[in-house]
This record gives C-alpha cells, sequence and structure tokens, in this order.
C-alpha cells in the first residue's frame, strides 16, 4: 500500500487521501468545531506553541491544528497530486 503523506510542519505529517478539509481558524464555526472535537478527544495538535494558522479536518472526524498557512499546505497538496498522476508520452 502506497501512501501519500502531506508535511504540516515540523516534521509532522498525515496522509493525503484522509484530508477532507484544510481550513482558516479566524471563524467563529470553525473554533467551535475545534472544541468540540477537543471535547471528544480528536483533536491533534501539531503546532509546537506557534500559532494555529491552519486547521485540517480529516474523514474520521480528527481536527489537526498545523502552524504552517492554510495556502501554503494546499500547494503541497496540489503538488504531491500532480506527482500521482502519469505523464504522457508522445510517440
Amino acid at each position: 500500500m502506497n501512501l501519500k503523506l502531506i508535511d504540516i510542519g515540523f516534521k509532522n505529517v498525515v496522509v493525503l487521501s484522509r484530508v477532507v478539509a484544510i481550513l482558516a481558524p479566524g471563524s467563529a464555526p470553525i473554533k467551535r468545531l475545534r472544541n468540540k472535537a477537543r471535547d471528544n478527544g480528536k483533536l491533534l495538535d501539531a503546532t509546537h506553541g506557534r500559532p494555529v494558522r491552519s486547521i485540517l479536518v480529516t474523514d474520521s472526524d480528527h481536527i489537526v491544528l498545523s502552524s504552517v498557512q492554510p495556502d501554503t499546505l494546499a500547494q503541497r497538496y496540489s503538488s504531491s497530486d500532480n506527482l500521482e498522476k502519469p505523464s504522457k508520452k508522445s510517440t
């Protein structure tokens, strides 16, 4: 089984296929989602004490906090997606 991983900062990685959304942490609904995950024991903090800049939602309803900007994570997500597409050779 070949798992694709995405670096979320400080040598922490998550399985790419399990990520449902990458969110900015500022809005009230996102803060409620974060608090609910903490109450349910499904909050993973990968910030190493730095400010939370993005929140990843997984398909198992886990919430992962990251100190990397959402734009940066989205670029890493899309660049790893491009790596798995086979290149077409013209003959």
